[in-house]
């Protein structure tokens, strides 16, 4: 974003941005959102990279949890805060742990809706890694309930949950990772 069209928009909601508090804002704001929609400039396969060593024969779940998720929804370009959970259950490959972190956050910094982010991710570490199966379940604070329209002040959080492989045809699979991130939920 411009400095100038921060500038503008200073003055299109009434504020005078000459003001000494509002002098170096349009240049703050700049920098703000370049960092904030990042994810743009990213392709999510560069960060997943894969390791063949300590993955030979491991095929239970590996997932990482309470991952920090903080977008934008493309409705109004409000905040989206909350965390997400990934799991995936390997395939003769794993990723770094630090890069499921990575890969949420690239989508995250772009303008999204909390199902289509969801189903990103997930479908950037199923194309990726081929592995046998898929979870991330994704909850969420959107501040345009919680600041505009009905107001729900802190009330509540949306769930949502993209499954792949295992994780979508066996329910023993499926139960494992959403029993495993309601325990992470509850601080164990």
């Amino acid at each position: 974003m411009s400095e100038a069209l921060v500038r503008s928009m200073l003055t299109e909601i009434g504020e005078n941005p000459d003001r000494e508090g509002l002098l170096e804002t349009p240049k703050r704001v700049s920098k703000a959102w370049k960092e904030w929609f990042s994810g743009y400039g990213q392709n999510p396969a560069d960060v997943l990279k894969v390791f063949k060593d300590g993955a030979e024969g491991y095929r239970d779940m590996v997932i990482v949890h309470n991952i920090p998720v903080y977008s934008f929804c493309e409705h109004h370009m409000a905040p989206i805060i909350g965390k997400a959970h990934v799991g995936y259950i390997p395939n003769g490959v794993i990723c770094g742990l630090s890069k499921l972190n990575r890969l949420v956050d690239i989508f995250a910094r772009r303008l999204q809706v909390q199902e289509r982010l969801t189903t990103e991710i997930a479908d950037a570490l199923q194309e990726t890694l081929e592995p046998l199966g898929v979870g991330v379940l994704v909850q969420c604070r959107h501040m345009c309930m919680e600041s505009r329209g009905v107001k729900s002040h802190g009330e509540g959080f949306t769930t949502t949950s993209a499954m792949r492989g295992a994780l979508m045809t066996e329910e023993a699979a499926r139960s494992e990772f959403l029993g495993l991130c309601q325990s992470a939920n509850n601080g164990i």
